[in-house]
């Protein structure tokens, strides 16, 4: 998730980030504290995290809890390298680390569905759906899998999936937004609604609407030596984590506050944080149930399958993986609340 203050933030938050990782080491000594690694600065994917600070849970857990700042190493990793117990991935990122040997396994899921979708220009006319996207410029993040991600869309629309990709990163927006590349990817619950705050209206275009499998956008990764060895405080986690979670899918204006709260002077456009809080709760925390959390291996299989079956995973040896991984393998559900 990329927002503008967020990117200048960022720039600060990585000075810092090596010495916190020195810190972070040295303070968990004894085993007491519990490391948080986020994916980028503060935002509604760590909401629930927020309210769970906020409101106690974790110290009514009996748990000290330590969030870690943004930096350039990708989550898993540092969770891999245990210099953080839990951290904020990706579905994708996620899959990709624990294929090529990571001890990284999901926890939970705090989005149950895709919260990204191809966005161009309101006023672009001529492209109206994925299939209008051949032959134009894709300004893009440099993902793993994020292109033959779009291919996809676009073929499953009728399209070639042929296209230019320009590696811009958090530029990406702007490029699209002043005329200067054809679409993005935008997070629909922050650069769709900051799009529509500085005046720049936005079409998007759903991967599943164009029969592409669902993905749980975000998920919270636990190093998996760490959870062998500390079920009992894993399952406290998790649980006051996911009660955290769960508060703000129920609760989306007190959590907003929550978050904003927690981080003082952070945010410019409290609305935003406000619209997309409301947007996530609405459309993406909630499983069929009402329920926050938990995730399924038939959606890994479809989702992480789309991977595999495209060659795009590798093995620890670096080589592609020939046989396909037991998904149920990739996440568990055994540290959250009974339903």
């Amino acid at each position: 998730m990329n927002g503008p203050l967020r990117r200048a933030l960022a720039v600060l938050v990585a000075l810092v980030a090596g010495l916190s990782a020195v810190t972070a080491c040295a303070s968990d000594d004894s085993g007491d504290t519990i490391r948080f690694a986020l994916d980028w600065t503060p935002n509604t994917n760590h909401t629930g995290l927020y309210v769970a600070l906020q409101r106690g849970y974790f110290a009514d857990a009996g748990l000290d809890v330590r969030i870690l700042p943004y930096n350039n190493t990708s989550v898993d990793t540092v969770i891999d390298a245990g210099n953080a117990e839990f951290g904020i991935s990706t579905h994708n990122s996620a899959t990709f680390a624990r294929a090529s040997g990571a001890r990284v396994r999901s926890v939970l899921a705090p989005l149950q569905h895709w919260a990204t979708g191809i966005g161009v220009r309101a006023d672009r006319a001529d492209l109206a759906s994925p299939k209008n996207l051949d032959g134009r410029t894709y300004a893009g993040f440099g993902d793993p899998g994020e292109r033959e991600t779009l291919q996809q869309v676009i073929r499953n629309d009728g399209g070639k999936g042929e296209f230019t990709s320009v590696t811009l990163g958090s530029s990406a927006y702007e490029a699209v937004y002043s005329g200067k590349a054809d679409f993005t990817v935008s997070y629909l619950a922050w650069e769709g609604i900051e799009a529509e705050h500085h005046g720049t209206p936005m079409r998007y275009f759903r991967y599943t609407d164009f029969g592409f499998p669902d993905s749980y956008a975000i998920v919270v990764d636990g190093n998996e030596s760490w959870l062998a060895a500390n079920p009992d405080r894993a399952r406290k986690f998790v649980q006051a984590l996911q009660r955290g979670y769960q508060f703000a899918a129920d609760n989306p204006d007190a959590a907003a506050r929550d978050l904003l709260d927690a981080n003082p002077g952070a945010f410019t456009d409290e609305g935003l944080v406000f619209q997309s809080q409301r947007m996530l709760a609405a459309e993406f925390m909630k499983d069929a149930a009402g329920r926050v959390g938990g995730q399924t291996a038939q959606q890994w299989a479809a989702n992480s399958g789309f991977l595999y079956r495209g060659g795009l995973l590798n093995g620890p040896d670096g080589k592609p993986l020939t046989t396909e991984p037991d998904w149920s393998t990739y996440f568990t559900n055994e540290y959250l609340a009974a339903p």
